[in-house]
């Protein structure tokens, strides 16, 4: 069941947020895909510390960046529970918006491919375009996944992600600066975060 829902996440089946919606059992498992997922994700994301940090400071890396991609996650469904109640009169809670965007956060995965630029740098000029176009689709997923927790209007419902979108790499951009600060900030500014 839960492949059947990460499948369905990829190929943006609005009813597969819808059930999740109402699913409070799958909660947990919300918490868990963002945590999986993101913690894949800076492993990719922060390959680039492996050279300089070697494999500890690469792992501690990704832990740090993963718990701040967790916060920022965490907060971001919050804002989006918070405005789309406040502000469009949204029949939503936390839970609810956990559970859809935990679910469509499964295109956090294509970051795991930046560990590519492992064997060779230049493949960072390739990956890129690659982790851009994740990026958009994430942001599509996490589109679908409101609208469908919040039952808005297009409107209101891009406006909503885009404020919960904004909180979350305010996150990740204070994320960055911590790691530059402890020393990794070049897998830092080369997109890790």
């Amino acid at each position: 069941m839960l492949m059947d829902r990460i499948i369905g996440a990829y190929m943006f089946r609005k009813e597969v947020y819808a059930g999740v919606e109402k699913d409070e059992s799958f909660t947990s498992t919300a918490w868990l895909l963002v945590a999986v997922f993101g913690f894949l994700s800076q492993l990719g994301g922060q390959a680039g510390v492996l050279a300089a940090r070697g494999l500890a400071g690469w792992i501690i890396a990704a832990i740090v960046g993963t718990v701040f991609a967790v916060l920022g996650f965490a907060l971001s469904a919050f804002v989006i529970s918070f405005v789309g109640k406040t502000f469009f009169q949204a029949d939503v809670n936390f839970d609810e918006v956990v559970r859809v965007l935990g679910l469509a956060s499964v295109w956090q995965i294509v970051g795991f491919v930046g560990i590519l630029s492992i064997v060779s740098a230049g493949l960072v000029c390739i990956l890129s375009p690659l982790l851009i176009v994740a990026g958009i689709l994430s942001l599509a997923a996490w589109l679908i996944a409101v609208k469908e927790a919040l039952d808005l209007d297009w409107t209101k419902t891009i406006i909503t992600v885009v404020i919960g979108f904004i909180v979350n790499w305010i996150i990740l951009a204070i994320a960055g600066t911590i790691l530059g600060v402890l020393g990794f900030g070049a897998a830092a500014a080369l997109g890790g975060l």
